[in-house]
């Protein structure tokens, strides 16, 4: 059978909380496309969709750290329900907006529910290895990347068709019908979503948490190889002002029919169609053992820098797609890679620590360079394909980076800590 196919038949509570994330990530890109075409209509700056870009990275970079230690200390399963049902309520308030001074109310909107989903990825990325068996992990998180992948795919040209035809309106419901949806499902789960228990001394320290996050950087200090494998996806926040980028080419560059809307959409499609593929085909064709999966990692950005370039001298929105396709498709690689990789090595007690720690460096990074593209465009007057041909060649700093970090710590070095592959899963 299919290992797909075999884990959604046999494992339930896998199979539930992968309904509630086709729900909840198809109601948010649909509400992606919209709130960018929103920004851009009401101030016609691409400063106002970086600044947008930034309020959904920077709460996870900020509020991250508080998160792990709350993911690690409570039912992760009730959290992610909680949140859920909260991001749903906050949604609709964007119904409101309808003037450029209104603006504010979408950045604080979508902060709140950024800030929600700090808390929630951790806790959904932590509970995978304990509703799967070590074997299924691979399976699980690349399902799970194929699954946002093809709600960005089909939420994204979705949502532009529907922005289009029938206004913002009803792709902000949208998004919070999802959340809510996806809160129903969760619901329906059950099994122990309680991190291990652990002893805490009594006083100041442990009772705001300072204590379990010290703890959390201690146990990543001591264990170079899971460091090392949470910078894998910081790497990749490079790609953070290529977003911007794309929604500025479908805006201005290819728009499709005359409107923004659905030019964005085609770009943000062919971007999850390449997320979704790519950890399928890398599964495919390397396995699932973890040296692989390590080995795979330097050359994945490589072809990152490669298809970049080629988006750099797109002529058309065909081309611009296939290349979105290719970058992404290796972005994903290293997305799901290192994930599998961390769920591996790292205990269950300190999970939500150190994947709310990746997720804030993805963040920062992601969120300085989708200003830096912005500042350059606006101030500058800086060229889309230049700035994507710049990040291209930024490219190439990880992948170098990444093979000096494999060669010294995975290859030469001796093993320490709970390395990857080798710890409890």
């Amino acid at each position: 059978m299919n290992p797909y196919r075999e884990l959604l038949a046999q494992n339930r509570n896998y199979r539930l909380l992968w309904l509630g994330q086709i729900v909840s990530q198809l109601g948010d890109w649909f509400n992606s496309v919209a709130i960018y075409a929103l920004l851009l209509e009401l101030t016609g700056s691409a400063t106002s969709v970086a600044l947008m870009i930034i309020v959904q990275f920077l709460p996870m970079a900020v509020i991250g750290p508080v998160a792990g230690v709350v993911v690690d200390r409570v039912d992760r399963r009730r959290l992610m329900i909680g949140t859920d049902i909260l991001r749903g309520l906050a949604m609709p308030v964007l119904l409101v907006v309808q003037r450029p001074d209104q603006v504010w109310i979408v950045y604080l909107v979508m902060g709140t529910v950024v800030s929600l989903t700090a808390f929630f990825e951790p806790a959904r990325t932590a509970v995978i290895p304990n509703v799967t068996t070590r074997a299924q992990l691979l399976t699980a998180n690349a399902l799970s990347s194929a699954t946002w992948s093809a709600m960005l795919a089909i939420g994204a040209g979705a949502g532009g068709i529907v922005t289009a035809a029938l206004g913002r309106n009803a792709a902000f419901l949208v998004n919070a019908a999802s959340f809510l949806a996806s809160a129903v499902i969760i619901a329906r789960t059950a099994f122990d979503a309680r991190p291990p228990e652990v002893k805490r001394p009594a006083g100041w320290a442990s009772l705001t948490g300072m204590g379990d996050l010290v703890e959390g950087l201690r146990y990543v200090r001591s264990d170079r190889h899971v460091a090392a494998l949470m910078l894998v996806k910081a790497g990749w926040g490079v790609a953070g002002g290529v977003l911007l980028i794309m929604t500025v080419l479908g805006d201005r560059v290819f728009p499709v029919g005359g409107s923004a809307a659905a030019g964005i959409g085609v770009l943000y499609a062919a971007r999850g169609i390449g997320a979704g593929i790519g950890p399928i085909l890398a599964r495919a064709w390397l396995g699932q053992q973890p040296d692989e999966m390590r080995r795979a990692i330097a050359p994945s950005y490589f072809l990152v820098s490669v298809f970049y370039l080629m988006l750099s001298w797109s002529p058309t929105i065909l081309v611009a797609s296939a290349a979105v396709i290719g970058a992404h498709a290796a972005g994903s690689v290293l997305w799901v890679f290192s994930t599998v990789l961390l769920q591996m090595s790292v205990p269950d007690r300190f999970r939500g620590r150190v994947f709310s720690a990746e997720l804030a460096l993805l963040m920062i990074i992601s969120a300085a360079s989708s200003y830096a593209c912005a500042y350059a465009m606006d101030e500058w007057g800086a060229s889309p394909f230049v700035l994507t041909r710049v990040l291209g060649a930024v490219f190439v700093l990880p992948a170098v980076g990444w093979l000096l970090i494999e060669r010294r710590q995975f290859v030469d070095g001796p093993r320490a800590g709970g390395a990857a592959g080798t710890g409890p899963a």
